[in-house]
């Protein structure tokens, strides 16, 4: 288990990245797939959380607003993308592309937890044998490192 804080706040404002190498080759891995699968499909069912519908009563309605901004939302997560997938080496970062790093994080984890339909009241007690246990160790990771990071941006509203 990992002891040590990823993201620390700097004395300039600037967020400390402090991942391993496996830690940057996972996410850099992670992040290929959704770009890839966001590239695809991006109706696909494993990514409805992240572009849920704004007429939830009205389909007709709903197709016209993903018609109208779907390729926007589209955009804004590449973008995040974009950023992480440049920044992935750094060990630091601006403020603006921490944020970047928060969104792509909670991204990658709403599709996983889709996949693996997890839900709140889901145990995390990894078993092994189960074939989803190094998904849901990811799922696991992924949480923890988005807390880190939503505290270390919070230390600079203090």
């Amino acid at each position: 288990m990992l002891h040590r804080r990823q993201f620390t706040r700097g004395r300039h404002g600037e967020i400390k990245v402090r991942l391993r190498t496996e830690e940057r080759d996972l996410l850099e891995m992670l992040c290929e797939e959704l770009r890839q699968r966001l590239d695809e499909d991006p109706g696909d069912e494993e990514l409805r959380r992240l572009f849920p519908p704004a007429h939830q009563d009205d389909p007709d309605a709903d197709a016209d607003y993903r018609r109208m901004v779907g390729s926007q939302l589209v955009g804004g997560r590449s973008r995040a993308l974009d950023t992480v997938e440049r920044t992935i080496g750094q060990s630091s970062l601006s403020p603006e592309e921490a944020e970047s790093w928060l969104t792509v994080l909670n991204d990658l984890r709403l599709v996983l937890g889709t996949r693996l339909d997890v839900t709140e009241d889901m145990s995390f007690d990894l078993d092994t044998r189960d074939p989803r246990s190094q998904e849901l160790a990811v799922y696991g990771y992924l949480s923890w490192l988005q807390e880190q990071l939503v505290e270390a941006i919070a230390l600079g509203f203090r």
